[in-house]
């Protein structure tokens, strides 16, 4: 019986984003062998570059965090066709799914450009925009996520994401209480939570937002195979059994629960979409002062241009 990343405490319950470590393993494998990324994510990942048009800066170094399945490099080089563009997977198996991919790629050696990995966060030099899309829902260290992002990017840099909200496949919930068969996702975290992780990682002026799609389905069948090709569930909490045939066929049954008045079937997912901004860091008096000299000269540069 595989270990979950974090054991809930008993008496309060899962605490937000408790995953299982095993299953975001077998997860990770099961996409870095497909074809292409999750549909869903290409979706989103033009809904974040829409947001791209309100930011003034033009980044000079972009991050990708997650590019593997976050379907985002061609957009970004749209964004910014003059900017240095840098990747980092913290899986090893997407590592090379990406690596392999920018190999076989004819124009990035035609240009003789640099692989543009980054092998461990923070990065170093500095980057002036870290994008992540769809990849903070399958992370376990939200926390230690952002404090590493926040490190990575230099002053007056920002940080732009995405993720599933606690409301994602919210019609699941009493389909699956009723077969007893735990949780069918994990209680990801909330908008609001992730903000107050932000501002607590360092950033500044987060701004969150949160978008709803409702799905729809002909039949339980090809929900079923769209809801795989997304990922799976990595709640430590769901069924534990072997799901074989018998299995399959009682999940199929209770999908068929879901139709509308239309006669779809459809679920909801909740899309959280945030951006925030890295600050020059206060100097504060006291008796003895450690500031770092990267720290200093970029409070002395901001005071020569607003000077």
């Amino acid at each position: 019986m595989s270990e979950p990343a974090s054991t809930p405490n008993s008496n309060k319950g899962p605490r937000p984003q408790d995953l299982d470590a095993a299953a975001v393993r077998h997860q990770s494998r099961r996409l870095a062998s497909a074809a292409q990324p999750p549909w869903l994510h290409e979706e989103v990942a033009g809904r974040m570059a829409e947001r791209l048009t309100y930011i003034k800066l033009q980044p000079r170094r972009v991050l990708d965090a997650s590019p593997a399945l976050g379907a985002s490099g061609e957009l970004l080089r749209r964004a910014y066709p003059d900017a240095e563009m840098l990747w980092h997977e913290a899986d090893a198996v997407l590592a090379a799914r990406t690596a392999l991919a920018r190999q076989r790629n004819w124009w990035q050696k035609l240009r003789g450009a640099s692989s543009g990995q980054v092998d461990a966060l923070p990065a170093r030099p500095e980057v002036d925009l870290l994008w992540s899309n769809m990849a903070l829902h399958a992370c376990a260290d939200l926390p230690g996520v952002l404090a590493a992002w926040q490190a990575s990017i230099a002053v007056g840099g920002f940080v732009m994401f995405s993720c599933l909200g606690p409301d994602s496949f919210v019609e699941l919930r009493p389909l699956y209480a009723r077969a007893g068969w735990g949780r069918p996702a994990p209680d990801w975290w909330d908008m609001h939570d992730i903000g107050d992780l932000v501002l607590k990682a360092g950033f500044a002026d987060p701004v969150m937002d949160q978008q709803r799609l409702r799905l729809t389905w002909a039949s339980a069948e090809s929900l079923l195979a769209d809801l795989r090709s997304l990922g799976g569930n990595l709640a430590p909490s769901r069924y534990a059994g072997l799901r074989g045939r018998a299995w399959k066929a009682a999940l199929l049954a209770q999908l068929e629960t879901l139709r509308d008045a239309d006669g779809k079937l459809a679920l909801t997912l909740e899309l959280v979409f945030g951006h925030a901004f890295k600050a020059a860091p206060r100097l504060t008096v006291a008796a003895e002062t450690h500031v770092s000299i990267d720290a200093m000269r970029a409070t002395l540069r901001k005071g020569r241009e607003s000077g």
